[in-house]
């Protein structure tokens, strides 16, 4: 696969094939939201005679939750289906340049949608109206502001810091002065905000699969066009996909020999997300060359973490933020969820403790837990930056944002999006590949509970019966069909994304001896 497939002619098939279903896929979904999507109380939205009907008690709310489901069901299908005419024995009649359009044409309706899965958005906001009142937003919960749950702001994070960095700060500032009195509004923008790093990652995940001897195009469906980016990071419209975006672009910036271009990169991507620097030790890597010496490894972590330095410093310094984000980083693991090993393993040991009434809460078991998940993390994250070069140094930035992710105290579905391009880029065998879909229909699934999750006005059974109905549909889609069968348990079909002629292979032998994709844990 060639560079040349970017700017290949345009394939009407293509997107009729694939781009039209997706956009009805979407399409659903977004009407879908006015009804079971996260809107403040504050907006004159939720007035609109079609809002009023969708959220109301009974037929209404019903509809909309199956207009949601069946979106995300068309969407996972569709997305299969096109990766089924990508694999390696197919006739490729898609390129790279239909999978942006297609991407493109998936993600248009939901940027008139009420946020769907999450209300983090309205969180984003009132951090903005926090810095215009002339609180600092790392020392006060946006409790303090008149009208804060009016906002749409969830509860559990009013009295809790911003975890995000400065630039994201100014961002949110700029949102909330433009948008005024206006969370509806200000949601909107946002979500123009998380399109911006999926438009990064379209621009910049293909350079990077190029680099690593990986089709460009099929990168690009495993890690752009894949649903849950369509569902976290536009329907939801998190800013993980600006810091993913960065986080990219800087890995590729590095691998193109623009090492300091990559630092300030990543420098941006922790403006937004401080999580991002664990990226620049691996740019460092990069500069420094497969057989570096000792001093000149040292010599381009010190280069790229002066100037990612600089370049955050001036971002805290435009944002009138100090380092507060760093006592800030903890907010996040306030939630306890059952995603999180270490969590899930304290509360399960902690209940057990409970129920035999040698403790009254789970709490020791659960910070234990977690303290032993972070010393593993960092002995982990350390081996990948200190230890001998195996594998790409992108590939060791993937599995450090998978032991971090992993071993965290919090596990949010759209945190595995700091992992997938990473993983994407840089090989994946036919095994991990299988894995990677199923692991996107369960997500399909969990996000449908979310959709539920939404409303307090269904009755109670419904939450679990909707999840029944969720794990029906998704299994009917990946096993009914021999298409989306095959492609998960055909070896032979589905390919993995591997170099798959001489040029490609050269440009992966030049990161590594071993190929990622040949590793036991790939």
């Amino acid at each position: 696969m060639s560079r040349g497939a970017i700017t290949a002619p345009r394939n009407i098939d293509a997107w009729w094939r694939y781009g039209l279903p997706g956009l009805l896929a979407t399409g659903l979904m977004s009407l879908g939201s006015l009804g079971v999507g996260w809107l403040p109380l504050r907006t004159t939205v939720i007035e609109w005679p079609v809002v009023e009907s969708l959220r109301a008690t009974g037929p209404g709310l019903i509809t909309s939750h199956i207009l949601v489901f069946t979106g995300i069901a068309v969407l996972l299908q569709t997305w299969l289906l096109l990766g089924r005419a990508l694999a390696p024995d197919e006739s490729r009649r898609v390129t790279t340049r239909d999978l942006v359009a297609i991407v493109s044409m998936w993600s248009f309706p939901l940027l008139f949608a009420a946020p769907l899965f999450s209300r983090d958005v309205y969180s984003y906001y009132t951090q903005g109206r926090l810095m215009i009142e002339g609180y600092d937003p790392y020392t006060t919960g946006v409790s303090v502001l008149p009208g804060w749950f009016q906002d749409g702001v969830d509860p559990m994070w009013a009295e809790s810091p911003a975890p995000y960095g400065p630039l994201f700060l100014l961002l949110s500032r700029g949102v909330a002065d433009f948008s005024f009195d206006q969370p509806a509004l200000a949601a909107l923008v946002f979500r123009l905000l998380a399109v911006l790093g999926v438009i990064l990652l379209l621009i910049y995940v293909p350079r990077l699969a190029f680099a690593h001897g990986i089709d460009p195009t099929r990168a690009v469906w495993l890690a752009v066009a894949n649903p849950l980016v369509i569902l976290h990071f536009v329907a939801g419209a998190h800013n993980d996909a600006l810091m993913v975006g960065f986080v990219v672009m800087g890995l590729t910036m590095a691998v193109e020999r623009r090492p300091l271009v990559g630092a300030i990169a990543i420098a941006l991507a922790a403006s937004v997300k401080p999580i991002a620097l664990l990226a620049l030790p691996f740019v460092g890597l990069v500069w420094a060359g497969r057989n570096a010496r000792w001093w000149d490894r040292i010599r381009a972590w010190f280069a790229t973490g002066v100037t990612a330095a600089v370049a955050f410093g001036f971002t805290a310094i435009i944002a009138g933020v100090g380092l507060g984000w760093i006592l800030a980083l903890g907010t996040p693991g306030e939630v306890r969820t059952w995603l999180s090993p270490p969590t899930a393993i304290g509360m399960f040991l902690g209940g057990g403790a409970q129920a035999i009434g040698i403790a009254e809460t789970n709490d020791a078991f659960v910070n234990v837990a977690r303290l032993l998940g972070a010393i593993a993390a960092v002995t982990i994250v350390a081996w990948l930056i200190l230890g001998p070069w195996r594998r790409s140094p992108v590939r060791n930035a993937a599995w450090a944002f998978v032991a971090v992710v992993l071993l965290g105290p919090v596990v949010q579905p759209w945190y595995l999006l700091w992992i997938l391009p990473l993983i994407a880029v840089t090989g994946v065998s036919a095994r991990s590949l299988r894995v990677i879909i199923v692991a996107t229909a369960g997500f399909c699934i969990h996000a449908m509970s979310e959709s539920l999750a939404t409303s307090d006005t269904v009755f109670e059974f419904s939450d679990g019966l909707g999840i029944v109905i969720a794990v029906v549909i998704v299994g009917g889609i990946l096993f009914i069909s021999p298409r989306e069968r095959n492609l998960i348990l055909d070896q032979d079909i589905a390919g993995g994304l591997t170099p798959v002629d001489a040029p490609a292979r050269a440009r992966a032998r030049q990161w590594t001896g071993q190929p990622p994709w040949q590793d036991a844990g790939s």
